[in-house]
């Protein structure tokens, strides 16, 4: 792989040059993807228990229905493990082969938020495992069970439980995507406090869109979206708007003194 850091601003690729360096983005966040994998499968036993931990206590473990599915389930449940820990590094490949688009100074207002990505998506997923996961399976797996014989598959709870986890990590960038557009002087923030109202009903349908779909998981994942958006746009009133390049500084009207 030819080209190792992100090109200038200046820099003028050719076409090629350009098909060469996506090449070569892809070939480093597949490879930091197939290693995490590698760990993850590695240490299956520890990725299960850590997956089954959700559950509400006194819940048998997840029960299979054919030959093959025990196999499968364990590479999902790796998959899903190796893309939260090789995040960071794919999320670094997308920003260096965007970066020669943007202006020094766009790139400056840029960093700060590409660096808060990954504390971000770690934050949602650590909300999705310690509260969304267990009050949802708490509350799911609880209903109307006087009235069935509840047992777990696996390959649903298992899908169920890395998807919510990634939903939510990638639905707690919301203040990035905020602060980005304003930063870069695409919206003004009381743009986004002027259609809060459509905002809050944007955030309930992806609620109840989320897997689950059930009230609790519903409310518990609207509720912390919403703080969001409300703190991201005090930070953007805030910090949003840059200071404009090239201003004469303010001249004092007062009276001279004598």
């Amino acid at each position: 792989m030819r080209r190792v850091k992100p090109a200038a601003y200046d820099d003028r690729l050719t076409l090629v040059e350009h098909l060469d360096e996506l090449r070569n983005r892809i070939i480093v966040s597949l490879v930091a993807f197939g290693v995490a994998f590698a760990l993850c499968f590695w240490q299956d036993n520890l990725m299960l228990e850590i997956a089954n931990w959700p559950l509400p206590e006194g819940t048998e473990d997840p029960i299979t229905f054919s030959p093959t599915e025990p196999f499968f389930t364990t590479v999902e449940v790796s998959a899903y493990g190796a893309l939260v820990i090789s995040l960071p590094v794919i999320l670094y490949q997308i920003y260096a082969f965007v970066l020669p688009a943007f202006s020094p100074h766009e790139r400056r207002t840029l960093t700060p938020f590409l660096i808060a990505m990954p504390l971000l998506f770690a934050a949602g997923v650590a909300f999705a495992y310690f509260i969304v996961l267990p009050a949802a399976t708490q509350f799911l797996l609880n209903f109307n069970e006087s009235e069935f014989n509840i047992q777990v598959r696996a390959r649903e709870y298992y899908s169920f439980f890395g998807i919510t986890l990634v939903a939510l990590g990638l639905l707690f960038q919301i203040p990035i995507v905020m602060l980005s557009l304003t930063r870069l002087e695409i919206v003004e923030p009381e743009f986004f406090a002027t259609n809060r109202r459509y905002a809050i009903f944007a955030i309930s349908v992806v609620a109840a869109a989320a897997p689950g779909g059930d009230p609790v998981s519903m409310i518990l994942i609207m509720i912390p979206l919403i703080v969001l958006y409300e703190a991201s746009i005090v930070i953007a009133r805030r910090f949003g708007a840059p200071r404009e390049r090239g201003a004469p500084p303010e001249v004092s009207t007062g009276e001279a003194g004598s």
